[in-house]
């Protein structure tokens, strides 16, 4: 049996989810592992790509990959993304309905 209290969590995230085409992802770093996911994720959403570097920001937004890799490169090609990338970490979190973190796990700031 359903509590009252989950039924009106249920209620309260369908009525104010997005519907799952409209879904707003934001993708915390862009090395490997972010990048992949992004790129895989941009076939179906919208995906703000964030990262630090504004060298590889740039790279993205011009549909060059800034790291060597035969299917992001591929993809960046010949596919359709809604991928943007950008600087601006706070405004991208903000929007998302999602947010993957693909920090390096050897980070030491």
């Amino acid at each position: 049996m359903v509590s009252f209290n989950t039924a009106i969590r249920t209620k309260l995230i369908r009525e104010n989810m997005r519907n799952f085409e409209d879904l707003q992802i934001a993708v915390a770093g862009t090395g490997y592992v972010g990048l992949s996911i992004a790129t895989l994720l941009a076939q179906h959403h919208k995906v703000t790509a964030v990262d630090i570097i504004p060298e590889k920001v740039e790279k993205i937004n011009n549909r060059i990959s800034p790291i060597q890799d035969e299917y992001i490169e591929k993809y960046f090609a010949e596919k359709e993304l809604n991928l943007t990338a950008t600087l601006d970490g706070a405004s991208a979190y903000k929007d998302a309905d999602f947010v993957v973190i693909a920090a390096p796990t050897n980070y030491d700031p």
